[in-house]
């Protein structure tokens, strides 16, 4: 455990970088976080319809693996803000996924654009379910598809 230790302990100059980052202050709930930016900065909302919803999404390179390949945790996060957003209310408080299953089917590279469709399943008391599917553009190949269940306790509802 101390050997563990001591690989995370900063050295002097590392510490000395880290004390002049910058991090502005967020407002919780008012404003998007630093992680939804790295993670959804891209998307553009091609059509929407009640319970429906096409974007898009070009590849960059911040969410790749060492592979150049979209990550594994890049398209969990697109799936469950894709299926979120059928979802959410307007001034209610985001709904909190439960549950989500995941197939990853073939690779995303560097620059391919992506298809990402969202279907509302259904909703039953507190409970919704979406499915997400992501496709390649250019080849059609499905590169994942997701079911996602969300829950807002029905006492948010009344906020």
């Amino acid at each position: 455990m101390e050997d563990a230790k001591k690989c995370l302990e900063l050295t002097p100059d590392e510490s000395e970088a880290v004390s002049r980052v910058v991090v502005p202050e967020i407002r919780v709930g008012k404003e998007p976080s630093l992680y939804d930016l790295f993670a959804t900065t891209g998307i553009r909302v091609d059509r929407v319809e009640p319970g429906f919803a096409v974007c898009s999404f070009k590849v960059p390179p911040r969410l790749t693996d060492k592979d150049g390949n979209l990550s594994n945790g890049a398209i969990a996060n697109l799936v469950d803000v894709a299926g979120a957003s059928l979802i959410y209310v307007m001034g209610l408080p985001m709904n909190v996924s439960v549950d989500m299953s995941i197939s990853y089917v073939s690779k995303a590279k560097i620059d391919d654009e992506l298809e990402i469709t969202s279907k509302r399943l259904g909703q039953k008391g507190g409970y919704s379910g979406t499915s997400v599917l992501m496709r390649n553009k250019a080849t059609g190949e499905i590169v994942a598809e997701g079911r996602h269940s969300l829950f807002r306790s029905p006492a948010a509802s009344k906020l």
